[in-house]
């Protein structure tokens, strides 16, 4: 593909900081195990509430390591539950509470990443999901239909006709488009290393290259020593199941992602996106883009493979067989990028828990909380996280302790190989409903099968 292995973020954000490890043992009143968005942000917001707290975040790598500093720059207010799924967790009301605390979300990152003096390049343009055949347009009608019987208006959602889709972003077989406003494109990794930057500025002491083992009330094991604390936060996402005992707790789900050369303003003349809307269209197996502010096009999507055990390396982020189908698909939806220079390609692993569905919580008997399960829609999920843990931790009482998915706790995962037979044919039944659409032109059946599994 003649581009570099590794994320544009890396290349077109500030030098990183350098924190220092862990020199034996310690003690602080909360510990927080990685320094990617939901760490960091719970850090930012314990510090803000209180400062005489004694606040440590240890981090494997470096921060931002993970998923937080390598996904496709969406903050968005999408959540990895359906409104219908997160009704049978409480009530009608506490769903809607959900969807308007993510809504809210999104306006709180931009507020916060401003307040810090963090430049995320960030672009409130909303979100563009392109129908491109007539088994997408009755999903997307049916979408529409369905929220709002849950009372969501049409300026929270909208189904626009061919020539509104199109004057957002001009795709090939556009017959439609569903547009939410509540989405922003940022460069994640200037938003992580800022936010790192801002929670040392408060005092919280953050430790790189120290790798949590095991977790433990009022402790956590890690490679250089002991790290004791009344409050232990696992912060972990795609990367717990290495803690002990964590194997089943989630399983790692590689995304991977492409960016092309800067384009001229002619191009994305014929693209559109002139408010840096982020963009996917109505097929099952995701994609996802965007506009970045030095008017590259950033695209990524699933389709690589679970490894089995729920293993992690680095050359799972190369799947040169996806890059290939990434390029691919882009063309095919912007037939204008054809000739463009792909620069950047590089993925990263998302968590996913057994019911599909996010949560945090936080056990007072134990002093251990958690937050994570985002299955990709992180980047905002994790700042309500941040809030919401600080308000468990500090024992407030607040709206955002009682939504849904506070203390929600998903079943373990199977053990190998039904773990991965079951999540890798998973992946490959998304990608024959999307066949099964284009061929029939009627909703899949295959899809209508797999979406009860996956949290729908």
């Amino acid at each position: 593909m003649g581009c570099a292995l590794n994320a544009l973020w890396n290349d077109t954000a500030p030098a990183a900081t350098s924190y220092d490890p862990l020199h034996g043992d310690t003690s602080v009143d909360v510990a927080i195990v990685g320094a990617g968005f939901t760490g960091l942000w719970t850090a930012h917001y314990l510090a803000e509430a209180d400062p005489s707290l004694r606040i440590a975040v240890l981090e494997a790598e470096t921060v931002g390591f993970g998923a937080s500093g390598r996904n496709g720059g969406w903050a968005s207010a999408l959540f990895p539950a359906s409104l219908d799924s997160l009704a049978r967790l409480g009530d009608r009301a506490g769903a809607l509470a959900l969807d308007r605390a993510m809504r809210d979300s999104v306006d709180e990152v931009a507020r916060a990443a401003a307040g810090e003096g963090i430049d995320a390049q960030l672009a409130k343009g909303g979100t563009i999901s392109l129908v491109r055949n007539r088994a997408q347009l009755a999903r997307a009608r049916a979408e529409v239909d369905h929220a709002r019987s849950w009372g969501i208006t049409d300026d929270e959602l909208t189904l626009l006709d061919e020539a509104g889709a199109r004057a957002v972003l001009d795709g090939t077989r556009t017959l439609a488009g569903l547009y939410t406003p509540d989405c922003a494109a940022i460069h994640p990794l200037r938003l992580v290393r800022g936010l790192a930057a801002a929670v040392a500025r408060r005092g919280v002491r953050i430790h790189e290259h120290i790798r949590a083992v095991r977790l433990s009330p009022g402790r956590v094991e890690t490679t250089a020593g002991t790290v004791h604390a009344g409050t232990v936060l696992r912060a972990t996402e795609g990367y717990t199941a290495g803690l002990a005992g964590e194997r089943r707790t989630m399983v790692p789900v590689y995304s991977l992602v492409i960016a092309t050369e800067p384009l001229p303003a002619e191009t994305w003349e014929r693209i559109g996106l002139a408010r840096r809307e982020t963009f996917t269209d109505h097929r099952h197996l995701i994609i996802y883009g965007q506009r970045t502010a030095d008017d590259r096009l950033v695209f990524g999507g699933r389709g690589a493979p679970y490894h089995f055990g729920s293993r992690v390396a680095p050359r799972f982020e190369h799947e040169q067989r996806v890059f290939a189908g990434l390029r691919a698909t882009l063309v095919d939806l912007l037939p204008v990028l054809h000739d463009v220079r792909i620069t950047h390609a590089w993925g990263g692993a998302l968590g996913i828990a057994r019911d599909w569905r996010a949560s945090v919580g936080l056990d007072r008997s134990t002093g251990l909380g958690w937050a994570g399960g985002y299955v990709g829609d992180g980047v905002t999920t994790t700042n309500l996280a941040g809030r919401t843990l600080r308000d468990l931790v500090l024992e407030r009482d607040t709206a955002l302790t009682r939504l849904p998915w506070v203390g929600h706790q998903s079943r373990r995962w199977e053990p190998e190989p039904l773990r991965w037979l079951g999540i890798n044919t998973g992946l490959r039944a998304m990608t024959l409903a999307d066949t099964e659409e284009r061929l029939t032109r009627r909703p899949s059946v295959i899809a209508r099968a797999v979406t009860p599994l996956i949290g729908g």
